[in-house]
């Protein structure tokens, strides 16, 4: 059998189905990720499978780059679907989710692997802060919706801008296990790390993503009309741009996730009515639906392929059971008290901290950069969580927030777009 015509026939009907699946998935407790993890058990346990034996254990190159690709993608995305300008008091609820519950979830994480796990202190903090960030990618269902569409309400937003920035918030503590590792006593490695690794590196991915942001927009709606990249109407500039601060920002050693979230955010103040912002989005949109796909199709062949999970005792799923329903619950809920929110959106911001490809990137950029012990429980724990993640809150995100917008007075099922002669006009106007 010719595998890789077998491969080319099961690639495209994949594909067509996550195209066609969202028409049908949409007023259904079920979500596409769940769909593709499924497809790729199908797949896996058919007589004649052309998928690899993606193991991230023995492939953990393989699987940090791929999941970084797909999660810079996703975050250039988030970025442009957000409307509302950056400041300390709009976005007090982004900064009580990083400030306080991120790290409050490190560190309840790191107790939990620690004490359950039986983990060192190094791997406990490294599957801390693997687990702490939310995800841009499977988080789809819960964030804003295009731009200029008015889909921004408070929870939306919350969720999206947490998502966009945790990525790379919590790679400092990833960073942090791997320094313990290679130190030669307990406290050696804490003021280098302080000054390079949060430091600096903070400070070069914000300041390398806003000038990105500010140069990209000003070559996209700001030099003479003839010239501009806006007047291309070509989404394709979306992986341009995020490649581009992605890659400039790595190059002088800062956090290429936070700068490809802040390059976006900037893109969007330079002109915020411009239609090209929503050809930006949906390119993106499509290319990143794309890159997740083939990423949960591999993950469904190593659920079915079952090694992975040779580590999975009755601890490791109490871990992951208590993850995902007491620490983000928890921390989330302690981080937004005395915020002026009703207790309800409270409630649904503190729960749906989707787990997913951006902790797979961690442990497979850890696994290369020190040795760790308790590798296989770590990644086994990991796994569960994702799986349980992606189970959970895809069952219960439609129809939590179908209630929550009926209760607003919003119908979900029909989002608004601006009239496409208005953003036409928009991108006319003068620099």
């Amino acid at each position: 059998m010719n595998h890789y015509v077998v491969t080319l026939f099961i690639f495209g009907a994949v594909v067509l189905l996550t195209t066609w699946l969202p028409l049908f998935l949409k007023r259904m407790p079920l979500s596409l990720p769940i769909c593709c993890i499924a497809i790729g058990i199908v797949v896996a346990w058919s007589p004649f499978t052309p998928l690899p034996q993606w193991n991230p254990i023995k492939n953990p190159i393989w699987a940090e780059h791929l999941t970084e690709f797909v999660v810079i993608v996703a975050l250039m995305g988030a970025g442009l679907k957000i409307d509302r300008p950056l400041g300390l008091k709009s976005w007090t609820t982004t900064w009580r989710l990083l400030g306080i519950a991120m790290p409050l979830s490190i560190g309840a994480i790191a107790i939990l692997g620690w004490g359950m796990l039986g983990l060192g202190s190094a791997s406990a903090l490294l599957l801390g802060a693997a687990l702490a960030p939310t995800d841009p990618v499977l988080a789809s269902d819960i964030q804003v919706g295009p731009p200029q569409t008015g889909e921004e309400d408070d929870i939306r937003f919350a969720l999206t801008s947490e998502a966009g920035l945790n990525d790379g918030l919590s790679f400092p503590f990833v960073l942090a296990a791997v320094a313990m590792t290679k130190a030669g006593s307990a406290w050696d490695w804490v003021g280098n790390w302080l000054l390079f690794d949060v430091v600096w590196k903070l400070v070069a991915g914000i300041a390398m993503g806003w000038l990105a942001g500010r140069i990209l927009g000003y070559f996209t709606f700001r030099v003479p009309e003839t010239g501009r990249i806006a007047k291309t109407g070509d989404g394709l500039a979306a992986l341009g741009f995020t490649c581009l601060s992605y890659g400039a920002t790595e190059l002088i050693h800062g956090y290429g996730f936070v700068a490809v979230f802040v390059t976006a955010l900037t893109l969007r103040s330079v002109e915020r009515e411009s239609a090209f912002h929503h050809q930006l989005h949906d390119f993106g949109e499509q290319i990143e639906r794309l890159l997740t796909m083939v990423v949960l199709v591999c993950f469904g062949a190593v659920i079915a392929d079952g090694g992975l999970f040779a580590e999975a005792d009755w601890r490791v799923i109490a871990v992951a059971v208590l993850v995902l329903a007491v620490v983000r619950p928890l921390a989330g809920w302690i981080s937004l008290l005395g915020c002026r929110r009703p207790a309800s959106e409270k409630l649904i911001v503190s729960v749906f901290g989707i787990r997913g490809l951006g902790s797979i990137y961690y442990l497979g950029f850890a696994t290369g950069a020190a040795s760790f012990t308790g590798m296989p429980t770590i990644w086994a724990t990991v796994f569960i969580v994702i799986l349980l993640s992606v189970v959970m809150h895809g069952i219960t995100v439609t129809p939590v927030m179908r209630w929550i917008d009926r209760a607003r007075g919003v119908d979900s099922m029909q989002p608004t777009r601006p009239a496409e002669e208005t953003a036409l006009k928009n991108d006319g106007l003068p620099g």
